[in-house]
């Protein structure tokens, strides 16, 4: 039996415990020892981010080679067309080479709370949403795949990783799933996510730095 934490990390938090410049941290919402990320989220990036006291789980989630696809809502400047959707679906070639085919579409603003700060409506008069799915973990990729193609990104929320979604946390929150399997030491051997119990719980931040 494994734990699982869901985290929506908020806007320029570190994707980690502690740091000598006095930013924004993990330790500032979640209060669980022993735990550690699996994977990271960009300090100007929101949304999911997985923790876990179980090395073997953060290894299956974390690694490229499982491929874990991540689903993003991206707010852009401009209005995106179709054409620039296409481009983001069929892949497109960045200096570090070309991407692989990706989920794209056009949403509504989704329903999660403003950013603090919020965007400039001056500087940025038109944006609009899309929701983009990639099977990739590159450095700033999406910012990257975006601008590629004419709408550079203006707020990400990571929404999905895998079958475990944001599910209504608010910024700083978090909540915590039983995976019921036993706990698995070698790295080849693939634990079904969906054999989990949710923890019907929602913890606050503990301290209340300002993110």
């Amino acid at each position: 039996m494994s734990n699982l934490y869901l985290l929506h990390k908020p806007y320029r938090m570190l994707s980690q415990f502690t740091d000598r410049q006095g930013r924004a941290t993990l330790a500032d919402v979640i209060d669980v020892p022993g735990v550690y990320a699996a994977g990271r989220l960009d300090y100007d990036s929101e949304g999911l981010l997985l923790l876990s006291d179980d090395g073997s789980l953060i290894h299956r989630i974390a690694h490229p080679r499982h491929k874990q696809p991540k689903t993003y809502w991206v707010q852009v400047e401009g209005q995106i067309d179709t054409a620039a959707l296409a481009a983001l679906k069929n892949g497109v070639t960045l200096k570090d080479g070309p991407t692989l085919p990706a989920k794209a579409r056009r949403i509504e603003p989704p329903a999660i709370a403003p950013r603090d700060p919020a965007i400039d409506p001056k500087r940025h008069p038109s944006t609009s949403w899309l929701e983009l799915t990639i099977s990739e973990g590159r450095n700033r990729q999406v910012r990257r795949m975006t601008a590629h193609v004419g709408f550079p990104t203006l707020r990400l929320v990571r929404a999905a990783i895998g079958a475990w979604q944001l599910d209504g946390l608010q910024p700083g929150e978090w909540r915590r799933e039983t995976l019921h399997a036993p706990r698995i030491t070698t790295p080849n051997q693939r634990q079904n996510p969906t054999s989990r119990h949710v923890q019907k719980q929602r913890r606050r931040p503990t301290k209340g730095r300002p993110s």
